[in-house]
Formats: structure tokens, sequence, C-alpha cells
């Protein structure tokens, strides 16, 4: 059965079910049932490494024990003991004194869950379905979860807000690759959602694994903090999907709710790599954690204040932002011009629209530095649309192989290797005391770009059609979800 097949399936059971209303809600369902199957698959791993391992999870609430006869409970009674005896002992596992780390990660995954599903026929459906087509500890099947998930994933940015929780692949792994986290480097992001740059960070790194030694490392090296319960779910469902065995550094919290003068030496990290939610608003209070200069309600901004504070000096970092925080003033050019101070802001890579569509279509960049020297200049690459391409969308995403450009423009990640780039139509330099006299505005267009042309008005009409086109299109499609929403609610 394909991935799109196995989703659409239980997506179908879902929809006939009158409790689970919209995308949102099926998708938060079906991972805290995956959560469950995966989580039993590895425990079974575990068993065979270790025999003297004991769950965390008591043995009537395993997978194994309530979900995998295909035969058990199933109407009245299995939604019974989902609400009434499942989800609250699984709640108790986090506060359970003694408990340990993994009795801490389902607790935590279970904290602000819930089951919606109010047909206990319909959910017995879906967990056969899970159960008969998913096997963790298959070495075939094993790649085809991660494909499941990435399929979630997708699913998930399409249900609203979902640039909160999904950064696309190839900017991740882009990102993680210019960092170049070392094995036993400590590697944080501070927003990590449903953990996609720390899943990019573990395959970097696996890559050098070559003994027990390494492999256990690379288990120590992880951090990840994630305020939200669904993608926090996520984020640890994906942590167990890439081989971590004990995801608890997946911490669910605020790290700007902190007073930033309580972060010490023990809390700093080697590398910081993360898309912190931008256009954002703080709720009241949380700026008070920040020094007066750099107090803000807005996320975006907080966060790099506290990513400054967070690094080694030698620490490296790379960051998401928006236009706006490049050219903002007041409290965006303070902060600014402490990153400017405290780091060497070395590179922004300038990425064209569409980049994170359909969620939103503000233009974005990506920000690298390195603490403990000042900046002296700043190099800028305008990351362009491949040839034919006018504008990324739904199905036509940024490709990871596009920023090959860069890559080969990057030189070693030195003062010595960077001294190396050479300007070219796409990359140029701007020195501090120019920044400076634009008054901390980082919003520097490529100076070699051509002027802008108005088109050729055939084409623009041909655009202009196309756009109605799509337009219509989706139109017809939210008619058709609404008219299915409605048939099932009858």
């Amino acid at each position: 059965m394909s991935i799109a097949t196995l989703i659409k399936t239980i997506q179908d059971i879902m929809r006939k079910d009158v409790g689970v209303d919209g995308d949102a809600q099926r998708i938060s369902q079906m991972v805290w049932m995956l959560f469950l199957k995966i989580f039993d698959d590895r425990e079974r791993e575990w068993e065979l490494r270790d025999p003297k391992y004991k769950s965390p999870i008591p043995s009537r609430f395993r997978w194994r024990n309530w979900a995998a006869n295909p035969e058990g409970m199933t109407g009245e009674e299995l939604t019974d003991f989902v609400n009434s005896e499942l989800f609250p002992k699984l709640k108790t596992l986090a506060v359970t004194a003694g408990a340990d780390k993994r009795a801490i990660v389902v607790g935590s995954v279970f904290q602000d869950g819930y089951n919606y599903m109010k047909s206990g026929t319909l959910l017995r459906q879906v967990a056969n379905k899970i159960q008969e087509d998913i096997d963790f500890n298959s070495s075939s099947q094993r790649h085809l979860l991660g494909e499941i998930y990435e399929k979630i994933l997708r699913d998930l940015q399409s249900a609203g807000n979902a640039g909160e929780y999904y950064t696309p692949r190839a900017v991740t792994q882009f990102m993680v690759e210019m960092v170049n986290p070392q094995l036993d480097e400590i590697v944080l992001d501070p927003a990590c959602g449903t953990g996609g740059f720390l899943t990019c960070t573990i395959e970097h790194k696996r890559k050098r694994v070559k003994t027990p030694e390494q492999e256990r490392a690379l288990q120590s090296s992880l951090r990840g903090v994630e305020k939200k319960p669904l993608p926090h779910m996520l984020a640890t469902t994906n942590m167990l999907l890439h081989g971590m065995d004990d995801p608890s550094f997946i911490q669910r919290s605020n790290l700007l709710a902190r007073p930033l003068r309580d972060y010490g030496p023990k809390d700093a990290v080697h590398c910081i790599v993360t898309n912190p939610p931008f256009g954002g608003m703080e709720e009241d209070g949380v700026e008070d954690s920040f020094p007066q200069p750099f107090r803000t309600r807005e996320t975006a901004d907080l966060f790099l204040s506290l990513i400054v504070k967070l690094l080694r000096p030698g620490g490296r970092a790379g960051i998401v932002l928006p236009d706006g925080s490049l050219f903002g003033e007041g409290v965006k050019t303070r902060i600014k011009e402490h990153l400017l101070l405290e780091c060497n802001l070395h590179t922004i890579i300038r990425l064209p629209n569409g980049v994170f569509s359909p969620y939103t279509g503000i233009k974005t960049n990506l920000l690298f530095f390195t603490k403990g020297e000042p900046t002296k200049t700043v190099w800028y690459y305008e990351h362009p649309y491949p040839p034919g391409v006018k504008n990324y969308n739904k199905t036509r995403p940024i490709a990871v192989e596009e920023f090959k450009a860069e890559k080969d423009w990057w030189c070693k990640d030195t003062s010595a290797g960077r001294a190396r780039r050479k300007e070219t139509p796409l990359a140029w330099q701007v020195t501090l005391d120019e920044i400076k006299t634009r008054n901390y505005n980082l919003d520097i267009k490529n100076p070699n770009a051509e002027a802008a042309k108005h088109g050729d008005p055939d084409e623009l009409l041909a655009n202009y059609k196309q756009l109605l086109a799509e337009v219509a299109a989706a139109r017809d499609a939210l008619r058709d979800e609404l008219a299915k929403a409605l048939e099932s609610a009858r």
C-alpha cells in the first residue's frame, strides 16, 4: 500500500466519526496512536538489547495489550478504556515520583493529548490499520515510516497555522550542513516545532558514526524545546523514528519565559539551528525576562536575543528570519547592533517568495553567525528561482539540489575560508561601517541585480490567467471538503 493510500485510508475512517472535526484533529488523533505503536516497536528492540528492560507503561496500557489484537476491545468498551483509563494513566507518568526518562517522555506527550474519536468501532478500525501496516522494527518499513511522517507533516502544513511547525526539508538540510555540527557538539533548537532541524542534525552526525561510543555521543548531543502540545508530540515521535533511544531531550517549555540573566555557562551550547515563529507575539510579561533595551513581545526578535546569549564562545548558529527583522527599527535596531557586536554575522542567504508557501508569502532570510568576535563584513547571497520557475508553491517546493550553488560558493567556514569568497551576480559583501550608516538596516538589496523590468504583456496576462485557474481549483477543493464535512455530520 502506498503512503498516500495508507494515510488517506486512516483519515477516511476518522471522517466518519462525529467527534473528529478537521485536519488538525485528525492529525492529532493519528499521531498519539502512531506514537504508542512506534514506542511499542522500539520497546521490542530495547527488550532484545537489554533482557532486564522494564517498560515505563503499565502492562495493561501498552499498545501490544490493548490495540494490537484485531479482535480486541471495540465499541463503547474501547472508548471507555481510552478515555477513562488509558489517557488518565499515561498523563500521570510525567509526574510520577521516581519516573524514568522514558516515562516522562510518554507522560509529556499525553499531557495535553485528547481522544477525539467518539466511535469505538471506528477507533478499532484505525488501530487495526496501524497495527496491520506499520512495523518500525521491519528494516523494509523504517524508510516507509519516514515517508509516512513526512506526509503527516505536509498535511499539517495545509491544516492552518502550520508554519509554526514546519520548515521545508531543503532549508533545514542546507542550514545544518552549513553550520556543520560535529559529533561531540551540543546542538539546540529552541523552537523545534516537529523537530525538522534536529532530524537533519541526527542524519548529518550519523554519517560519521563508526563505533558504539560515537553513537552514544550522538544520542546525548541534542536539545529541543517546544511549547505547544501537538508539535511537541510530533517532535518526540520524530526522534523515536530517527533512532533516538531517549527523546526526553525534547522539552515542553518556553525558553523565552525564563529571565535572560538566569542563563549561565551550563546552558550554553555549541550550535543552534532554528526557525523561530515569526509574526507571532508572546503573552504579556514574557518581555520582562529580557533587559530593557531588548524588550518586545515579537517572538522572533526575542529568540534572536536568546540565541546570542545561549551560544558558547566560538559557537555557531543558523536561523531563519523574515525581512521585517532585517529592516525593522527601534528594539530591532538594538538587537541587531548587539548581534553584530557579540557575533560575526558572516553570511545572509536571501530567499525568494514562496519558500514557506502556503503558510506565508513573506520573504525570508537565513542568517549564519559565530559568537566571540564582532562582525566586520557581511556576505549576502541571493538564492534564485531555478530556470523556468517563477514562484514556489505546494506542488513545486524548494528543492535541496537548488542549494548546490551556495555550497560551491561558501568555501570553508572559517575567516580564512570566507576571505576566498568571490563576488558574483548573486553574491556581494557589505562592511560594518556601511551597515552602521544605514542604522543597522540589514535589508540590503543585490547591487548586481538588473533593474526591474515590467515584463512582456502577453506573459503577464498568461500568468494572470494561470493564477485565476489556481484560485478556482482551490475554491472547488474547499467546496468539496465542506460538502463532505456536512454530509458526515448528518
